[in-house]
């Protein structure tokens, strides 16, 4: 079965287990057979080991599009905000405001650099501080005025430098994940590249987490788990077998609501395709959020991430 069959399955099945009801008789059936072709699908021979490594590398691949490229492609009117108020500007997070579809969004997401002087520069997209200060700033004034959220994620993880950590870069994810929680507003939030540890999790506390189709969310990258367990960095291949850190894999695990499709070959051959798809993943999702009242979705955002991982 092609890899899109895959996903087509995947995603189908990721939306009926999110039901409230299963217990119609057409809803259960479709539930079953489902289930029953992706088992079919994972008899198969395959090389999935070396599919998920495909998938790390194009996520890291650098000629993806970042933040900005689907800024440019997807908002009009865009305003970039800087600072956090307190100490500093964090050019790996870049948040602002801008028009799109035809109303006001707040936009908040991870910025690398092409070359070794923006990589430099935007610290390879591992924020400090005062980065999630930044976006915290951004949160709030998009709840004040009633703007929806769009956050895009592509970090390998938060900065874990001396400095980072003597300004309280662990509080300053906490908190980031906290006024998430507490927003009022529609909120959509999508890795597009890599997903690293808390760096990532840190603008993923939204009503509706998506991933693009080689993207990759993890708790430590690869390498770092290789180190851990084998002593040895090289071993990252193995790690990202067992970790399985896939858009396919965390949507089986219901860490994300779905996956967006990217041009044959990644997203790195066709910028606009990638950004068409994405801007209308993201549209559908902040109008069906938009239904609920701001309770009802602050109440509904809280128990999704609060059922992740609890077993029945």
């Amino acid at each position: 079965m092609a890899r899109d069959d895959e996903l087509r399955i995947r995603s189908r099945l990721g939306k009926l287990g999110n039901l409230p009801l299963l217990r119609g008789v057409a809803v259960t059936g479709e539930l079953q057979r489902l289930q029953r072709q992706l088992r079919k699908l994972e008899q198969e021979p395959t090389s999935s080991s070396d599919e998920i490594w495909h998938s790390v590398q194009l996520a890291r691949h650098q000629q993806r599009p970042y933040t900005l490229d689907y800024v440019e492609r997807l908002l009009d009117d865009w305003v970039e905000l800087h600072g956090d108020r307190a100490r500093a500007d964090d050019p790996a997070v870049v948040a602002g405001i801008g028009r799109f579809h035809g109303r006001t969004v707040a936009l908040i997401g991870h910025q690398k650099g092409r070359d070794v002087a923006e990589r430099v520069h935007r610290n390879f997209g591992m924020a400090h501080p005062e980065g999630y200060r930044k976006a915290m700033r951004v949160m709030e004034l998009a709840d004040r005025f009633g703007f929806p959220l769009i956050t895009l994620i592509d970090t390998p993880g938060a900065y874990p430098g001396l400095a980072a950590e003597q300004h309280g870069q662990g509080g300053m994810i906490a908190r980031c994940q906290a006024t998430m929680a507490r927003l009022r507003v529609p909120t959509a939030a999508c890795v597009i590249g890599e997903g690293g540890s808390g760096g990532a999790v840190a603008f993923a506390v939204a009503d509706r987490v998506f991933m693009l189709e080689h993207a990759i969310y993890s708790v430590i990258s690869p390498e770092g788990c290789a180190q851990i367990l084998w002593r040895d960095g090289a071993e990252a291949h193995k790690a990202a077998a067992a970790m399985k850190p896939d858009a396919g894999h965390c949507l089986d695990l219901g860490v994300i609501d779905g996956i967006v499709a990217e041009p044959a070959g990644g997203a790195q051959v066709n910028w606009d395709e990638a950004a068409f798809s994405l801007g209308e993943t993201l549209r559908r999702a902040v109008a069906e959020v938009e239904s609920l009242g701001p309770d009802e979705r602050r109440a509904a955002r809280r128990a999704k991430f609060r059922a992740m991982g609890a077993t029945a």
